[in-house]
């Protein structure tokens, strides 16, 4: 059995002395992980760093095996991220977050589109608001999305302020105001567009974080380590 396709690192673990267990987000293939031997040489140490995107071969002799991958790299987008902190948490964290929430060998395209997108986004003064896009992206590709078009109670598109911790849906203002210390907080630029101010940012993560640590029952310590960087 074998394959080839695009795909995002998300991981390496350190097997035997020279080798890695390497996991990776394929376009096609899903979630999927390798033995890459050499993975500590000099030559694909580089390869290897989380968020780079590559091209994979993976070989096994049955499906279910962890099989052998060879990589080679397509865009170095790790590059983008050094010398930033924020940048850098930001990709620890995304990598992690598909690496915990995504099954093994399940096609996810739209949860690659995602990543890819904020990879990409990654060198932009936007990159915060692209991240939060992510993580609510994220959760639609594991079928929990959230519906922040219209209110839920009264069906409105105007003013939509807060979303129900119950259903994901958003509420306005007005429908919410006797609720609203139930209620999470809608950050405006996911209800109307644009790039969120740092306040905003912390909203819109503390939101995507509730459910993700509903969905997947904890949530990894690299996404700790980056919404910590948004003290508001």
């Amino acid at each position: 059995m074998e394959w080839e396709d695009e795909a995002l690192v998300l991981s390496v673990r350190r097997h035997g002395e020279h080798g890695g267990v390497v996991g990776v987000l394929t376009l096609i293939h899903g979630r999927h992980a390798g033995l890459l031997h050499g993975a500590a040489s000099k030559s694909n140490r580089g390869i290897v760093l989380p968020g780079n995107r590559v091209r994979a071969w993976w070989r096994g002799r049955l499906p279910e095996q962890l099989g052998t991958l060879r990589l080679e790299l397509l865009k170095a987008h790790t590059v983008d991220a050094l010398g930033d902190p924020g940048r850098l948490a930001a990709l620890g964290a995304a990598c992690a977050l598909a690496e915990r929430s995504l099954p093994e060998r399940q096609a996810h395209p739209g949860a690659y589109a995602a990543l890819s997108a904020l990879l990409t986004a990654l060198p932009a003064e936007s990159w915060p608001s692209v991240y939060v896009h992510f993580e609510l992206a994220l959760l639609r590709d594991i079928g929990f999305g959230l519906d922040l078009s219209a209110c839920a109670v009264t069906g409105t598109t105007e003013d939509l302020v807060y979303v129900s911790p119950r259903t994901g849906r958003a509420v306005s203002r007005h429908a919410g105001e006797k609720w609203k210390d139930r209620l999470l907080m809608l950050p405006r630029f996911l209800a109307e567009g644009g790039e969120g101010d740092p306040a905003q940012i912390r909203a819109g993560l503390d939101l995507a974080g509730f459910f993700l640590d509903r969905h997947l029952g904890s949530l990894p310590p690299a996404r700790s380590r980056l919404v910590d960087r948004f003290h508001v």
